[in-house]
């Protein structure tokens, strides 16, 4: 019943007086925390990390695979021409999947980071950014990038240990010349997983932040009782 009586004033909440009258109903602190900005960032950050730490996920997606390092050049010729030469062969196919993976679970254990990192955002003088469809999380990315990147660094390194990528490569580095040559270690490594991570977390939290500005009624939705 109670349900019920809920949702039926929230229909005619909106229907009444549209989507303006029942912002203008809402107490303005409620006003200011589901549908401000940072609200909207929190809501958009979380359902990115939600998406990102499936099994799976950022291998699956091609527009933020996370890649094989690339730490500079090899015998005057691009690293990644050797590294991909690696991957061809299919010596490396396992070691790019840990990657990603570990990636994968980096972004399970981001929300606190990326959390404080919003709550710490000051809103009040904020570039024009912000007004674009994407302007939090270009915002937050360029206040913030540096922090997050630091603190994103050891759950990168944690989950790659656990994955065994680093004892994968230096298990490679002994039977393939390429890999040698490539000067891989577990800092550079780390930093390469973490730059692309970073990458695609923040592409995902800008096409979340797109889709709640559409659609603001699934923020004003849990105000309202839904």
């Amino acid at each position: 019943m109670k349900t019920r009586s809920l949702e039926l004033n929230r229909r005619l909440l909106l229907g009444s007086f549209g989507m303006a009258g029942a912002i203008a109903l809402m107490p303005s602190a409620a006003r200011a925390q589901g549908l401000g900005l940072s609200s909207i960032l929190g809501q958009a950050t979380d359902s990115a990390l939600d998406k990102l730490s499936r099994p799976g996920a950022f291998y699956g997606d091609e527009d933020i695979r996370i890649a094989l390092p690339i730490v500079g050049d090899v015998g005057g010729g691009l690293l990644g021409s050797v590294l991909n030469a690696g991957s061809r062969l299919g010596v490396l196919g396992d070691v790019t999947r840990s990657i990603n993976d570990a990636a994968g679970i980096a972004a399970g254990e981001a929300k606190p980071i990326f959390r404080d990192a919003i709550d710490d955002l000051s809103f009040s003088d904020a570039p024009g950014i912000i007004g674009e469809s994407d302007g939090g999380t270009q915002y937050l990315r360029q206040s913030s990038n540096d922090r997050l990147h630091s603190r994103l660094e050891p759950l990168i390194d944690g989950a790659l240990e656990k994955l065994g990528v680093y004892t994968a490569f230096d298990g490679l580095a002994e039977n393939h010349s390429f890999i040698r040559r490539a000067g891989l270690d577990r800092q550079s490594i780390n930093r390469s997983v973490t730059d692309q991570g970073l990458d695609g977390i923040f592409a995902y939290i800008g096409a979340e932040e797109q889709g709640f500005r559409k659609n603001p009624l699934k923020g004003l939705g849990s105000l309202l009782g839904n």
